[in-house]
Formats: structure tokens, C-alpha cells, sequence
């Protein structure tokens, strides 16, 4: 039996023709009712589909508790300091940052103001029941919420945003739309009618005719409603993705756009909206690029491999001791840095905005310098600040 989402699409591209791949995905994703993840149904973990750095236990918020502490004392310690979470699942990021800010930086602590973005009614229930103890305050978009100095800081959010799905045919670019077929939804390319979308393709490198790959003007989209938010302070982004040299080589022939469910990659990605998450990978370099053309500054990129060490450093004495608890916590950090598994796959992009203190972060300790990196021209920014 067909799905309620899988039925409502059918009867739309039935009685309106094959719409874009990016609005297909933005309903499989975030239907009020069915959408893979504001109906609640997304599972993260040994249990659910895919598993992410909070899926490793407490220590990645522990080790972010370090930096969003040190963002604190880089802004003059002030007596009110907000940090604003977006993609914040069910909340246990959030309950493990704070716990550790309390234990380790109580003056910190105490200073902030944790808020969570969040539109699904499901999810904000089951936060509130994690997040018990807490202050916490919630709001259902990132416009709704007041402006801010501090810290917003996103796991894996720009990577669930809905994509153009695009085609370079060996003439030009088309746009690939989702239609109706002997009862099965079915990919098909259009010419390309969206402005902002001719101008992102525009700055992509030469590619070979049959070309498929991704482009997320949501995420820039999103890079300017943040960037009107944050007075001062950072912006922390940490997702899957590649500068934009290496997420358009011309090998990656068929882009980065993939589902999941049950820990495995589903070859079928129209088969089942709504049951199956839909991700693809960040360009990183178009996110610096609308950062620094929305008035922010980039502080620092690197993978997390690096990131996870240089807060690690800080956080693990000379002897680790021989404890089940120790021996846990030494288990997660490999996982979080390792090369193979997440170091390398997920980057961290810090911005920043307003007056803060040039030094490096912490977690940008070992990173190279991030404009040279992204691909930044010097004159777009050039307060960007080595992190090495």
C-alpha cells in the first residue's frame, strides 16, 4: 500500500505535471503531517537510519561546551550569552553541552541562553522531555527568533535542506523534476526557468556532458536570515561536504544526493517519501561566499578530524585512565576524529560577526588557512583570519 505522502505527491504531479526534485524532497522531508523528519520519524542511532557525532555519547557535546566557552570569554564574558541550536533532533546535544557548562564553566553556564529552532510540534515535545531541568526557550523558524549575540551552531542541518537537482547535458544546464508514471514516480529534466539557480550554477567548473549534481539555494538562503540574526559572535557549521573544487570534480558524475534507512543507502530515492531520509553533501565554499556578501566573516575551516583534536587536547589528561567510563568516552573521541569514519567526511565553518577577538579558536588550531582552502578571493574578505 502506498503511503499518505506518496499518494498526495502522486495526486499533485497528476493533476499539475512533474515538479522540481527540490520541491519533492522539501515534502518528503518536511510535510507537516508525513515529512521524514517533522513528523518525528527520523531515527538517528543503532536503532534508526544513520548515526551522527551525538550518536557517539556526551563527549562531542562536551567537547563543544569547550569552544562555545571560550566563544564566551573571546566576547568580554558577558552576562547574557545565547546559543541558539538549529537541527537539534531530539535534544540530547543540547542536554550534553549544557550539562558539561555547568560542570566545567559554571560562570558560562550561567550566562547562557540556550535556545532551540524548531518547527516540528513532535520534535519540540520530545526535546522538552529530554531537555528537563533546563532553560531552554524554542522557536519555530529562525526569523521568529530575536536577534542575538553569542553562538548559533547547526550538526548536519544544511545537508537535509532541499536541493536543485541539475543536469549538464553538454549545451547547458537542466533542472530535474519528479513525475508520474505506471505508477511509479520518475525523474525528468526540464530547462532551468529559476534566476538565482542560473546564477549558482554559473560559478561551477567545466563538467563533462551527462553531468548530475546538486545545488542548495536554501543554504544561502539560510546564511542571510542567520547572518541578520547574529549582532555578535559565531556561527558554527559542522556537516559532510567539500570546498567547491572537490564537490564539482569531474569525475563526481553523478553528484552526492543519496538516501537512507536502516543504515543503508537506498537505490530508489523516489520509491518511498517520507520514509527515507534524503541528503546531500554541502558546498562549503558557497556558504563562506554568501557569509562574507551577508556582512560575516569566516574565523575558520577544517575537518573535524582536526577540530575534535585540538578540542581533545584540552579535555584528556596525559593518562587516561583504566575505567569503563574513561575507556568509553577514549571510544567515542576516536570515532568522532578518525579518518575513516567522521574526522575527514565532516567539516566545521566558523563564522563570525561584530567586534571579537582576532586570536584563533581552539578547534581551528591545527586547520590551514580557510579562505585559501575554500577557494576565497582575498579582496572578497579580507578579514579572514589564519587559523594556524
Amino acid at each position: 500500500m502506498p503511503g499518505a505522502l506518496t499518494e498526495i505527491l502522486r495526486d499533485r504531479i497528476v493533476q499539475s505535471g512533474p515538479m522540481p526534485f527540490r520541491d519533492f524532497m522539501d515534502a518528503a522531508l518536511y510535510h507537516p503531517e508525513h515529512g521524514y523528519y517533522s513528523s518525528g520519524r527520523a531515527g538517528i542511532g543503532r536503532g534508526g537510519d544513520y548515526f551522527t557525532s551525538v550518536s557517539t555519547g556526551p563527549l562531542f557535546g562536551t567537547l563543544l561546551a569547550q569552544q562555545f566557552a571560550e566563544m564566551w570569554e573571546r566576547l568580554g564574558e558577558p552576562g547574557e550569552f545565547t546559543i541558539v541550536e538549529q537541527g537539534a533532533h531530539r535534544g540530547d546535544f543540547a542536554r550534553d553541552a549544557l550539562a558539561a557548562l555547568r560542570a566545567n564553566s559554571p560562570a558560562c553556564f550561567a550566562a547562557a541562553r540556550y535556545c532551540i529552532v524548531e518547527p516540528s510540534g513532535a520534535l519540540r515535545s520530545a526535546q522538552g522531555g529530554t531537555l528537563r531541568g533546563f532553560n531552554v526557550r524554542w522557536f519555530p523558524t529562525l526569523d521568529a527568533l530575536p536577534a542575538f549575540a553569542g553562538v548559533h551552531f547547526s550538526n548536519e542541518l544544511p545537508d537535509a535542506f532541499p536541493v536543485h537537482a541539475v543536469l549538464w547535458d553538454g549545451d547547458g544546464w537542466r533542472e530535474t523534476h519528479v513525475g508520474f508514471a505506471d505508477g511509479h514516480f520518475i525523474f525528468a529534466d526540464f530547462p532551468i526557468t529559476s534566476a538565482p539557480l542560473h546564477a549558482a550554477l554559473a560559478k561551477l567548473p567545466a563538467v563533462p556532458s551527462g553531468y548530475r549534481t546538486e545545488i542548495n539555494l536554501a543554504a544561502l538562503a539560510w546564511i542571510d536570515s542567520l547572518a541578520a540574526k547574529l549582532t555578535n559572535g559565531f556561527a558554527l557549521v559542522i556537516d559532510y561536504g567539500f570546498p567547491r573544487a572537490e564537490y564539482y570534480r569531474p569525475e563526481r558524475t553523478v553528484g552526492t544526493l543519496t538516501g537512507y534507512a536502516e543504515h543503508r543507502r537506498v537505490d530508489d530515492l523516489l520509491a518511498a517519501p517520507g520514509e527515507t531520509d534524503l541528503t546531500a553533501h554541502v558546498d562549503f565554499t558557497a556558504l563562506a561566499e554568501r557569509a562574507v556578501a551577508a556582512g560575516l566573516r569566516v574565523r575558520g575551516f577544517t575537518d573535524q578530524h582536526h577540530f575534535i583534536v585540538a578540542l581533545g587536547a584540552l579535555h584528556f589528561p596525559a593518562a587516561i585512565a583504566d575505567t569503563p567510563a574513561s575507556q568509553r568516552e577514549l571510544r567515542a573521541f576516536k570515532t568522532l576524529m578518525h579518518p575513516q569514519m567522521m574526522g575527514r567526511s565532516f567539516h566545521v565553518l566558523c563564522l563570525e560577526k561584530g567586534g571579537v577577538s582576532p586570536a584563533p579558536l581552539t578547534g581551528f588550531r591545527f586547520a590551514r588557512e580557510a579562505g585559501q582552502v575554500l577557494g576565497l578571493p582575498r579582496e572578497a574578505n579580507p578579514k579572514i583570519t589564519p587559523s594556524s
